[in-house]
């Protein structure tokens, strides 16, 4: 049986995203008036050939240290609706957008 959750505290997301070989990344993004805001992502690639190496470039990600990222999520207002599924299914939602039975941890 497969449910979701919705992680905001930062010490849940950062365990749920390691325990699935996953790293995290921002982007650049331009709007249509030029200003730049950054994307937050999360890169689960193959396994790192050396252990706690960064991933590459790709996609025009950056890997960034766990506490810039968890800084950009908080200053974006975002938390992370995971699945229990051991393939990596997330999404990142608005903190207002949550409902309000939903559990948070």
């Amino acid at each position: 049986m497969t449910y979701t959750q919705t992680l905001v505290q930062h010490r849940d997301i950062q365990n749920w995203v390691t325990s699935r070989r996953g790293m995290p990344a921002i982007s650049r993004v331009s709007s249509s008036t030029g200003e730049v805001r950054a994307r937050l992502a999360l890169s689960f690639g193959k396994p790192q050939s050396r252990v706690g190496a960064m991933p590459g470039l790709d996609d025009g990600m950056s890997p960034v240290s766990w506490s810039a990222w968890l800084a950009e999520l908080d200053r974006q207002h975002l938390a992370l609706r995971v699945s229990s599924q051991k393939v990596p299914d997330f999404e990142f939602i608005e903190r207002r957008d949550m409902n309000s039975g939903e559990s948070i941890n």
